[in-house]
């Protein structure tokens, strides 16, 4: 019987992790080269290693997995932080336009440096973070300085000056795209849906120390999550610097978003579903729901990956269409809950 708040968290937080690995071995498991596995653990454990399965595992499909899994993490917990900042549970980085602002950056990347560059060059993947970051700060700035009323967010008018300014950078986005090479163009159509196909070590190794520097300082600062949800006259009262320290958690939480765009384009309402569900299931206690946040994250993107390259094979649909299907109900369903 789970009788305590710290019971409940970690035996979800076990559940959902055992997902993760079940889904993680499907992923890796099922495709065009099906593996059982005995196979996979033959080649990771390198007994009797097959050039083969190596080839399949090391260099396309674990990789990618690994992506979806951090990918995931930093879109749950950004969520987490932006419904936190904003107390308003239809807020997320993509409804609010970061995603839009932080991809418009990076397209703005690839057409000053070739996508080629971008996609081969361990430096210039090392830097495309940096834009992402650059351009959600512009389009957190927009949205906050029009939401801005009286001294004050105005809740009410963050969610449509979100989608107004995200409609906005979606629109420059494509219009920068079209200035492409043909080739250019396709590859980057697809990554602005949201794709990890091209997952690769070098992706990983450009958001990971993203994800290890701003994780910490989020979740060290979970407690500020809780005192946000009062009015703010009582949070000053208890000496905490209000505006600071939502800037803080903002900046660090485009960070994550800005990381995670870079290496898998704009993936849109993880960081809506996941923080919801993350409540349902351990309560609204800070502490708890930005970890398991994450992992629903994590599990979402990666389940999701698994359906977009299985279902329609050997056709593939990018892993932000497919979340889309789940999220524009959901975003529906709560949109009506909160007019309710």
């Amino acid at each position: 019987m789970l009788n305590t708040p710290q019971q409940k968290y970690i035996a979800t937080l076990f559940i959902i992790t055992i997902l993760i690995f079940i889904s993680a071995y499907f992923s890796i498991s099922s495709g065009l080269f099906n593996m059982n596995i005995w196979d996979i653990i033959k080649t990771i454990l390198r007994i009797d290693p097959n050039p083969d399965y190596d080839l399949v595992i090391f260099d396309f499909r674990l990789p990618r997995i690994v992506i979806a899994l951090l990918v995931g993490i930093g879109l749950g917990i950004a969520g987490t932080v932006v419904q936190g900042i904003t107390r308003n549970g239809l807020a997320e980085p993509g409804i609010l336009g970061i995603n839009a602002g932080a991809g418009t950056a990076i397209v703005i990347f690839m057409l000053i440096f070739q996508f080629q560059t971008a996609a081969t060059g361990w430096l210039a993947i090392m830097m495309m973070p940096l834009f992402g970051l650059a351009g959600g700060l512009l389009a957190a700035f927009l949205i906050y300085t029009f939401a801005w009323k009286d001294g004050e967010l105005d809740v009410s008018r963050l969610l449509l000056t979100g989608i107004a300014i995200g409609s906005a950078f979606g629109s420059l986005s494509l219009y920068l795209s079209l200035k492409m090479k043909a080739t250019d163009f396709e590859m980057a159509a697809v990554w602005v849906s949201g794709s990890i196909y091209d997952a690769n070590w070098i992706y990983i190794s450009a958001m990971l120390p993203w994800l290890i520097l701003f994780i910490p300082i989020i979740y060290k600062k979970a407690y500020l999550l809780d005192l946000f949800q009062l009015e703010e006259t009582s949070v000053k009262s208890l000496g905490v610097s209000v505006q600071k320290e939502k800037s803080i958690l903002l900046i660090t939480s485009i960070g994550l978003v800005s990381a995670c765009v870079a290496v898998s384009g704009s993936i849109g309402f993880v960081g809506l579903i996941a923080p919801h569900i993350a409540k349902r299931l351990v309560g609204i206690d800070h502490r708890y729901v930005l970890p398991v946040s994450g992992a629903i994250g994590a599990l979402l993107v990666m389940f999701s990956d698994f359906i977009g390259k299985t279902v329609f094979a050997p056709a593939e649909l990018a892993v932000g269409i497919v979340i889309s299907i789940i999220g524009v109900p959901y975003f529906l369903y709560l949109l009506l809950k909160a007019k309710a």
